[in-house]
């Protein structure tokens, strides 16, 4: 991170600088520490940048030009999730930052880190990378500006996104170029993107001779529609989304063509999934776990995985409001047991460890070793879902290799507890009575995570959730289960307020079961409209994009703060809005002193939002 640290490593010069708008953590929990310490295992000498003053671009020389190329990231977030609340308002902290501080990195970041590179290194290519520029990489929805944006590749001067987990595409990158080739030759490197001319695209369309033909062969590659076509048009941009998500397929999925004004946007398809033997070398290089010595103040976000492993990526639940698929995909990606254990070794050896290791996990707690026989032949399935309305017979749901491993991993010399910090996918976990049980006697620490999101199954079937009733059946099993073993333990419930596809009257169903089975309701999320999730473009189109039937959506502030309310209808500070909410519901009737009523009335003006 410095000119100094290179010194000492005998380094006269940089060959990857990569930009990140977190802290620098070397953490296996972090991308930047990943891709960095795979680069550095392949022999490359790698600078970080972390969350530099976007406003000059002083802050972006302070290691020199880098020989091959720079990367740019926003961070473990997209930006403008790292920086503004569901409902918009600024964050007042930044997990990701020293001692929590707000606002050091800017909003849409790897635009603006792009653009202060060009004007500092005009002729170093610049490759982007990490969440918000992989779930960008097209013509997207954004929030914050209300608007369809487009690619960050045609907003910035960015030379390719490294779309997925990133680790095959920036080897090869990087010795590609160490060998010679000039970025704008390499188009073919799976889980990329990249772009053309204009006029070059236009040449391949009226079927002439182009130097980019080669690469896309007629009926190797699908044309979305157009910028102008997606920003105007609410149906065709539902339809875009459909071929993209359709397409997040390593074994089946085309290239993709998208023209923009000014340039055109190829995605290549997918990158395949890491080895097992892959992974284990990635997650077991020299990580040192901590912040980079020069800060001050530590890092929030460290604390919250510093003592948990990565067991897999990638996750085939296919919820409606998670980018995961579109991220790392739905097939799962394992380690080995031995690979977990030595991890939990060299936890379990730290002179801080307090003896609990907090999670064994990746994007949920139990679907590690799980697999499906078509992943391999055909990639995960483009027509249903793995797990709703039912679990597919063809998965292979056991939980075995992972009961073996939790054995394993809470028998070891120094650990007293191994906890499930990742959330449990309950659907699966009623598949295995086994592992439940294990879960309750063992790894839970007084409290479990779950997320059924919402108790109305007509919403819950827009999220791609398991219904009420699994839930139910699941909470059973919970209970039962802690109260043969005598233990005092229980459910944490995450819930989601103003979903695409939930009404008023869904809302108030919503707290009319809260108050029937007495549920405790801090957990809850206004959703937020985040890149590249069905949820998102059902918010911005008002479509289901595999159906094109139309969904009702919340969209206004006032009535996402009255959906939000009704869920947290105790609180006495949301009485008044609770009121109005019921009232616009036509909901008088639980509003009084009666035992049905949410609230109490209140005989004084009530004060209007």
């Amino acid at each position: 991170m410095s000119l100094e640290e290179a010194r000492q490593k005998g380094w006269d010069e940089l060959d990857i600088i990569l930009i990140t708008g977190d802290a620098y953590v070397d953490h296996s929990g972090f991308g930047t520490a990943i891709i960095g310490r795979v680069l550095e295992h392949d022999g490359f000498r790698v600078g970080v940048i972390a969350q530099p003053d976007w406003t000059s671009k002083d802050a972006f020389e302070i290691l020199g030009k880098p020989r091959l190329f720079f990367s740019v990231s926003a961070g473990n977030a997209d930006s403008l999730v790292n920086n503004y609340t569901p409902l918009l308002y600024k964050r007042e902290s930044d997990m990701y930052s020293p001692g929590g501080e707000p606002g050091l990195r800017p909003d849409r970041a790897v635009i603006a880190y792009a653009n202060r590179l060009r004007q500092a290194y005009p002729d170093v290519p610049i490759i982007a990378g990490g969440i918000e520029a992989s779930l960008r990489r097209f013509a997207e929805f954004d929030y914050l500006s209300n608007d369809v944006r487009q690619s960050v590749l045609a907003d910035a001067p960015i030379d390719m996104i490294i779309y997925g987990m990133g680790e095959l595409q920036a080897k090869e990158i990087a010795a590609r170029l160490n060998a010679g080739e000039k970025i704008a030759d390499i188009r073919n490197i799976p889980g990329t993107v990249w772009k053309m001319p204009v006029r070059e695209w236009k040449n391949i369309r009226d079927g002439h001779d182009s130097e980019y033909s080669g690469s896309l062969e007629a009926g190797s590659f699908i044309e979305l529609p157009d910028f102008k076509e997606v920003s105007e048009n609410k149906e065709q941009y539902a339809r875009a989304f459909k071929i993209i998500y359709e397409n997040q397929n390593p074994v089946s999925g085309k290239k993709l063509v998208q023209p923009h004004p000014k340039t055109v946007i190829i995605q290549n398809p997918p990158m395949r999934e890491l080895t097992e033997k892959e992974m284990d070398d990635v997650y077991e290089l020299p990580y040192l776990r901590l912040e980079h010595p020069s800060y001050t103040e530590g890092v929030p976000g460290l604390d919250v995985v510093k003592n948990s492993i990565t067991s897999h990526r990638g996750c085939f639940g296919g919820c409606s409001f998670c980018a995961i698929t579109q991220h790392q995909g739905r097939a799962i990606s394992n380690r080995s047991e031995e690979s977990i254990i030595r991890e939990a070794e060299q936890i379990a050896t730290a002179p801080d460890f307090n003896g609990i290791i907090s999670g064994i996990g990746g994007p949920s707690a139990n679907m590690y070793g799980m697999t499906c026989p078509t992943w391999e032949k055909k990639g995960a399935c483009t027509h249903k879902n793995c797990l709703v309305p039912t679990v597919c017979p063809s998965l292979n749901s056991s939980h075995e290799r992972l009961l073996k491993l939790l054995e394993t991993l809470r028998n070891m010399p120094n650990v007293r507890k191994v906890l499930t910090g990742y959330g449990v996918r309950f659907d699966l976990a009623l598949q295995d009575d086994g592992y439940l049980e294990t879960l309750c006697q063992y790894h839970v620490g007084g409290q479990l995570k779950v997320a059924p999101e919402h108790f109305c199954d007509n919403v819950t079937a827009v999220m791609r959730k398991p219904n009420r009733e699994a839930f139910e059946k699941f909470e059973k099993k919970f209970k039962d289960i802690n109260r043969e073993l005598d233990l005092k333990q229980f459910l944490v419930t995450f819930q989601i307020s103003g979903h695409p596809g939930c009404t008023m009257e869904n809302a108030v169903e919503m707290a009319e079961y809260i108050r029937d089975n007495n549920r405790y309701t801090e957990q809850v999320q206004d959703f937020t409209p985040t890149p590249m999730t069905i949820s998102t473009c059902m918010f911005h189109t008002g479509l289901n994009p595999f159906t094109m039937e139309k969904i009702y959506v919340p969209v206004t502030r006032t009535e996402k703060k009255m959906q939000r309310v009704l869920l947290q209808f105790r609180n006495p500070d949301n009485r008044e809005m609770v009121e109005q909410a019921l009232e616009a519901a036509g909901r008088e009737d639980l509003i009084g002193s009666g035992p049905e009523c949410l609230i109490p009335r209140n005989r004084a003006n009530s004060y209007r939002y």
